[in-house]
C-alpha cells in the first residue's frame, strides 16, 4: 500500500536521489538587454552570445547566463521575473585588489568589501556591487588562492 499521494515508496533514500552536479545556466530578468550585455562584457569580461530562437545570453567558463528582457514574455519563467531581484556569487581566480582596481577603473560603485565570506568550497575574500538593474553581484575569490 502507498503513502499519501506524491509520496514515494520506501526506498533506500540514497538510490532515489536525484544527483545534481553543477548549474549549467541561471535566468536574469532585465530591463535592457543590450546595456545588461555591455556592462557584463566590459566589467565581468563576459561573452554576449545569442542561443535558441535569438536569446541573449552571457558565456562564460562552462556557464551562462540567460538575459531575459522584462518587457517581453517568456515561457516558462519565474512566478515573479522582474529586474534587480537576483543575488549571485561569482567566482574569480584574479587577486581581489585587482578586481577591486578594474572596478573602480569602469566607475562602477563598490558596495562592501573587500569581506571574509563561506562560500561552497570555503573561505573567500568577495566585493560586492550591483549591475545597472540592480541585482547584487560578488565577486569572490577562495582564501587559498590570496596567499
Amino acid at each position: 500500500m502507498s503513502g499519501a499521494p506524491g509520496t514515494p515508496p520506501p526506498t533506500d533514500p540514497e538510490d532515489k536521489l536525484i544527483k545534481v552536479e553543477r548549474f549549467d545556466h541561471l535566468v536574469l530578468t532585465v530591463a535592457d538587454v543590450e546595456r545588461s550585455q555591455e556592462f557584463y562584457r566590459d566589467v565581468l569580461g563576459m561573452q554576449p552570445v545569442t542561443f535558441a530562437e535569438d536569446r541573449p545570453g552571457l558565456a562564460f567558463g562552462v556557464q551562462r547566463i540567460n538575459l531575459h528582457s522584462s518587457s517581453e514574455s517568456l515561457a516558462p519563467a519565474a512566478l515573479y521575473p522582474v529586474p534587480g531581484s537576483a543575488d549571485i556569487c561569482l567566482v574569480t581566480l584574479m587577486a581581489i585588489s585587482e578586481v577591486k582596481e578594474h572596478l573602480r577603473a569602469c566607475e562602477v560603485r563598490i558596495e562592501e568589501g573587500p569581506v571574509t565570506r563561506v562560500g561552497a568550497l570555503g573561505p573567500m575574500i568577495s566585493l560586492y556591487f550591483r549591475d545597472p538593474d540592480g541585482n547584487l553581484v560578488e565577486v569572490s575569490r577562495y582564501e587559498e588562492l590570496e596567499e
